[in-house]
């Protein structure tokens, strides 16, 4: 009878030979509240609802219902609330029967829909429910506007909204898998993008967040440029790395700051096509701020840049070590007034005027003074320093550390804060992370914060630390991680310069002190989530006077940057250590009877008795017999890399000085300053470290503050003494 009565357009959309009316608004009345659609009609596989010759039909595989009470007058109205994925009706009765009627028939209809078939009543027994699952798996077409029209979803739905695991699908190739909440994207999800290239696509493997991209994600791109780093509002913002070094054209790769889609704040970008690394500030896209240029040959630039162009005055360090401070073009070409220091002291004050074909004219006054120590400084000028503070160069990754403590560590913003591990099960098996560090660093964050409360010495916290770097599951792992990137994407290369040293180092201690910052909260935290008291009291307030950055961190963090760390001290001491290494060479020919008394060491102070001779030897002809437990002591400091420990070494070969001393006189004897230097010069030629002043100074910059002015720093005053005798002249041209 319906088709009879129905309009044809209504028959052709709805008529088919398996689907059978269920129930008509007209015989069991309900009704839509807004008095959109004059009339509702259910059938098994559909409920359908019409205005005139207008049609809304709703698959019961997409329809959720629920009953709700609304008061009016002081009476109460039952209203059947009926869900769909991009509408909602509200329906009512004058009778409550009625509704009850229609509320049973869309849950019973729903559930056959659901489970493809009918093998139960559409009336159960009195008593009886059967409602359906709230939670399903559902496919769905948008239609309405928005940004999923005419996308089709296919996956987890709940109420009518995407929620779980799902997928969606657009007609012109775009693409999202992953994790729904409350009908948007929340969580992890992988998007693709059509590019305009044929078959390439733009991949985003993010975290989201109401629906936008939202905090660590990678993204490559169709012209095989990816994107490590962070997003917000579907942008690159806040820390991340671009390479693009499979480009023709200009191949580079970025590590910095980003903000609204653009490099901006501090960043390093390499250029292999150029050949060159730019450190310094950025804005939207362009060098903007104080900057440093490093080029492949050796020559540095330092100055200030607007819109990727050198303005003002700056500094020019050349490959033959002389200096240049005035004034540039905007290609870094000299233009201008200027002084230029040649590498030989001379220096030459006046106009400059460089062009790429003419070369180098000039016009002033040259000064062919001596050298002087002021002459040397320039030629190892340091860059960067005051420019471009340490605070300001990373904040971003110490930023996403710091708010996930302020998240309360929790798991599941854990990957968004800190980045994601992706590494196969096989490597995983095969590494040695997999068989040592697992077991002591658990992967769950609970499991590592209860273990974090359990730390309250140092070696405690020294031994964890070490575990924790090396676990890949661990928070503090993937910053340590993120760290040693950018930094070598700073010192490394082309970054490998001397002119870069005390950037370097003064980094260097400010990792340590962020990571002691960061541990210790994250330690407070611990202690918090696992109710462990807090110790008080002197030997608290002792053991934490104790307990610092280079006491507790920078033991653990040198081994990962010891190697471009190093290298630069050996690279800024290069000169003084070849004039060393001459030294060392020319008293290496000398007996041990000698070297001694070409050092004015005092006779009764000689250790000859340790010396066992053979038939046909000599006191004057042995070498290398004298003060050996000493020696081999001081050999030992290029086998650590903490600095507390070549000071351990430093005061144990001082000791070993001093017990070989008091055997020869045969009772104690402190060595006075006059006799330990000649000795302590005997023992630092005869061990031969090769880069003993790269040593020397690593040690003087990474040390804790707190072995200023004591014994440690006498003695290493005292090796540098030596380092600096061994350097002149009349040791290196010494005759034998």
């Amino acid at each position: 009878m319906l088709w009879v009565s129905s309009s044809s357009k209504l028959t052709a959309a709805l008529c088919t030979p398996d689907r059978r009316l269920q129930e008509d608004s007209k015989n069991v009345q309900i009704a839509v509240t807004s008095g959109r659609y004059d009339r509702i009609l259910l059938f098994d596989d559909s409920l359908v609802f019409l205005q005139g010759i207008e049609t809304h039909i709703c698959d019961l595989k997409t329809v959720w219902v629920c009953s709700s009470t609304k008061q009016n007058y002081f009476q109460n109205f039952q209203l059947l609330q009926i869900i769909t994925p991009e509408e909602e009706f509200v329906l009512t009765s004058r009778e409550p029967q009625n509704q009850a009627v229609w509320q049973w028939k869309l849950n019973q209809l729903i559930q056959q829909r659901l489970i493809g078939r009918r093998n139960f009543p559409l009336w159960g027994k009195a008593g009886e429910t059967s409602d359906p699952p709230t939670s399903r798996v559902s496919t769905y077409t948008y239609k309405n506007e928005g940004r999923f029209k005419n996308a089709t979803y296919d996956g987890d739905m709940s109420w009518g909204k995407p929620d779980g695991k799902g997928t969606l699908k657009w007609p012109d190739g775009r693409n999202h898998v992953g994790d729904f909440q409350f009908g948007q994207e929340n969580g992890f999800g992988v998007y693709l993008v059509p590019s305009s290239l044929p078959d390439r696509y733009d991949c985003y493997k993010c975290h989201w967040q109401n629906g936008v991209m939202q905090g660590y994600g990678i993204c490559e791109y169709a012209d095989e440029s990816v994107y490590k780093g962070y997003f917000k509002d579907n942008m690159r913002h806040g820390y991340g790395i671009l390479e693009n070094l499979a480009s023709t054209t200009d191949p580079f790769k970025y590590t910095g700051n980003w903000h609204k889609d653009k490099m901006s704040g501090y960043g390093v970008c390499e250029s292999t096509q150029k050949s060159e690394r730019y450190i310094g500030m950025w804005q939207k896209n362009q060098k903007h701020g104080h900057g440093i240029v490093l080029m492949d040959s050796g020559t540095c630039y330092q100055g200030a840049f607007a819109l990727n162009k050198f303005v003002g005055s700056g500094i020019l360090l050349s490959e033959d070590s002389s200096v240049y401070e005035g004034e540039f073009t905007e290609e870094c070409l000299l233009a201008g007034k200027g002084k230029l220091t040649f590498n030989n002291g001379f220096t030459l004050v006046g106009s400059f005027n460089k062009s790429q074909t003419a070369g180098l004219q000039t016009q002033g006054v040259l000064h062919t003074s001596c050298e002087d120590q002021n002459g040397i400084m320039k030629r190892k000028f340091q860059l960067g320093v005051g420019l471009l503070p340490v605070e300001e160069r990373w904040h971003g990754i110490f930023e996403n550390f710091q708010k996930f403590l302020e998240s309360g560590c929790k798991r599941e913003t854990e990957e968004s804060f800190l980045g994601f591990h992706v590494k196969s099960n096989k490597k995983l098996q095969k590494s040695q992370e997999y068989l040592h560090c697992q077991s002591d660093v658990s992967g769950e964050i609970e499991d590592i914060l209860k273990e974090m409360s359990l730390q309250l010495e140092q070696e405690s916290m020294q031994c964890y630390l070490e575990k924790a770097f090396k676990s890949s599951h661990h928070p503090l792992m993937k910053l340590m991680k993120e760290l040693c990137v950018v930094f070598q994407a700073t010192y490394s290369g082309i970054g490998a310069n001397f002119h870069l040293l005390s950037m370097a180092q003064e980094e260097i201690k400010h990792y340590a002190t962020k990571i002691w910052e960061l541990y210790r909260a994250l330690k407070v935290m611990a202690g918090g989530a696992n109710d462990m008291a807090v110790p008080a009291g002197e030997d608290e307030e002792e053991r934490n006077e104790a307990l610092n950055s280079y006491t507790v961190v920078l033991p653990i963090l040198l081994p990962y940057f010891y190697a471009d760390l190093f290298m630069l001290y050996m690279l800024y001491y290069q000169q003084e250590d070849a004039y060393y290494w001459q030294g060392i060479v020319r008293l290496g020919m000398l007996t041990d009877t000698k070297l001694l008394q070409f050092l004015d060491v005092q006779k009764f102070l000689w250790p000859l008795k340790d010396i066992k001779l053979t038939a046909n030897q000599r006191y004057s002809i042995v070498r290398h017999k004298c003060f050996q437990s000493a020696i081999e002591c001081l050999q030992k400091i290029i086998t650590v890399m903490d600095p507390s420990q070549k000071l351990e070494i430093i005061l144990k070969t001082y000791t070993e000085i001093e017990k070989t001393v008091s055997r020869v006189v045969d009772g104690d004897y402190k060595l006075p300053m006059d006799d330990l230097l000649p000795l302590l010069i005997y023992v630092a030629s005869r061990a031969g470290i090769q880069h003993l002043g790269a040593e020397i100074h690593f040690i003087y910059d990474l040390m804790d503050p707190s072995n200023r002015g004591g014994i440690y720093d006498f003695l290493l005053t005292a090796l540098e003494s030596c380092y600096e005798q061994i350097q002149k002249e009349e040791v290196r041209l010494y005759k034998c």
